[in-house]
């Protein structure tokens, strides 16, 4: 079988017509009808590599959401260009409303997400395959629902739990929101059932598929977030047969794909025109740099995600994961220019704007880091949990840490979490599972103090707005969006958003 790699969505236009008239009930030739098509093994894998193709579309976009809201990431600033003021850019100055436009794509990416997974869930619980078929494919998209909701629910708090398709579209009318322990609950259950499907490893030609050890390790960070310290540790310690990448940047080279460290990370393949490639280099290069970071001339990179002053500023002199994941600054022309950028998900390809890179989701150092956490949290820094944060900074040519108290430890292993996950997507949650509204509030409005007194990039002359880098407590939580209201009126909207 190929690796996992997006297809087209199979369950689109599936829709069945009827009329009273039999003469009038034809089947078009050209397609394959849901009554007809999900009967195989094939046919299913086919339809759950669709799901995982939905995971590209939401992690394409995802540094927006878990990256540049946070104190990590800013912009390359395009006084000439304010098209993504009033979208993309919200998310770095802390100004999102409910029409944002951002926020719509977000929404609806991950209900199309889940409608597929629930679908394909569905037929695969009435069909005839045998159960040592049938079982890791649904754990597998147990796993992906999992995922969309453990998202969603940081994202937007109480949101719409469906676990099933609807057999009228009049009900979707009805539909509300859900409260979070609810969520919650149903992304444990997935994730618990997704263990007793999944194994441990899949055959060569099956790489990248979602393992017992990623549902482990996804279950261990959602009790974590909730708070369940000790039954996080116990999950956390059953994520095993994972280890360090010698290399820091071995984890993120496109030739050492699914390493030994990596537990899931979201699949994709560059060099040709199947629609598979990433473009992370694209997205997060210096707008002006054309070839001098990408390798290929007349192209216009976004200047996104860009690495903040204060980012830079926390590695500690010595650690070798700095040079692996950032630069200052790029020569183009024989001229160098100050402006920073992630360098992590930049390597060598062959086409304009098809790279190879995939997008780490779990790896091992963020278990080991989760542990000491789980444990600093039940008990202050034991030998054991200090060990496990030791372990990551030996690799990162660190000395180890030693006489920290919990408060202390609880600091370091923050600071190690930002600095070995930087730019994978972790920052924001990392901050709202550590601190409450209104301490994420004053964090982040520290940090945009320090950003507008001394912005990261030069901003060609124009001054900030009086509400850039205003965070209010309500921002822990994003607005639903305004058009899901206007269609459905029984969706209430998040406070300090009316």
């Amino acid at each position: 079988m190929k690796k996992i790699a997006s297809l087209s969505l199979l369950f689109l236009c599936l829709t069945q017509f009827s009329c009273k008239d039999d003469f009038l009930v034809t089947t078009d030739p050209t397609r394959i009808g849901a009554d007809l098509f999900y009967k195989t093994e094939d046919q299913f894998l086919q339809a759950l590599n669709g799901v995982y193709g939905q995971m590209q579309t939401i992690t394409n976009s995802a540094y927006i959401f878990k990256e540049f809201t946070s104190d990590n990431t800013t912009l390359d600033f395009n006084p000439l260009d304010r098209g993504g003021a009033a979208g993309w850019e919200a998310f770095e100055f802390s100004s999102v409303n409910q029409g944002n436009g951002e926020i719509s794509n977000l929404w609806n990416q991950y209900y199309s997400g889940l409608y597929s997974a629930n679908y394909t869930l569905e037929k695969l619980a009435g069909s005839t395959l045998d159960a040592t078929i049938k079982g890791p494919i649904e754990g597998q998209l147990k796993f992906l629902r999992a995922y969309f909701y453990f998202d969603m629910v940081q994202y937007f708090g109480d949101v719409v739990l469906v676990t099933s398709t609807l057999d009228k579209p009049d009900k979707a009318f009805d539909l509300v929101r859900s409260p979070q322990a609810d969520v919650w609950a149903q992304v444990e259950k997935d994730l618990k059932e997704a263990v007793a499907l999944l194994p441990a490893t899949y055959p060569a030609s099956q790489t990248g598929r979602i393992t017992k050890g990623a549902a482990l390790a996804l279950l261990g960070k959602s009790q974590l977030t909730q708070k369940k310290y000790a039954e996080a540790l116990a999950t956390l310690k059953q994520v095993t047969g994972y280890s360090l990448n010698p290399l820091y940047a071995d984890n993120f080279n496109p030739a050492k794909k699914n390493g030994p460290e990596s537990i899931f990370e979201v699949q994709y393949q560059g060099g040709n025109d199947l629609g598979e490639w990433s473009s992370f280099a694209y997205t997060f290069a210096p707008r002006l740099s054309a070839d001098a970071v990408t390798g290929f001339a007349n192209t216009t990179p976004g200047g996104r995600n860009i690495p903040t002053n204060d980012m830079i500023a926390a590695y500690e002199p010595g650690d070798l994961r700095k040079d692996a994941s950032l630069r200052t600054s790029y020569t183009l022309k024989g001229t160098a220019v100050t402006i920073p950028y992630v360098i992590k998900f930049t390597h060598p390809h062959t086409l304009t704007g098809r790279t190879d890179d995939n997008w780490v989701v779990l790896r091992y150092a963020d278990v080991l880091l989760m542990m000491a956490e789980a444990i600093n949290e039940q008990s202050g820094p034991t030998a054991e949990a200090i060990g496990y944060v030791n372990q990551v900074r030996k690799r990162a040519g660190l000395k180890d840490l030693t006489g920290l108290d919990k408060a202390a430890f609880k600091t370091a292993i923050m600071q190690e979490r930002r600095v070995e996950l930087a730019f994978e997507n972790h920052r924001w949650f990392d901050l709202r599972r550590t601190k409450s509204p209104a301490e994420l509030a004053a964090f982040m409005n520290a940090y945009g103090a320090k950003e507008k007194g001394n912005p990261t990039v030069n901003r060609g002359g124009i001054a900030f707005n009086a509400q850039d880098y205003v965070f209010s407590d309500y921002e822990y939580f994003f607005p639903i969006p305004a058009p899901q209201i206007l269609i459905n009126n029984k969706l209430t909207q998040n406070p300090g958003y009316q």
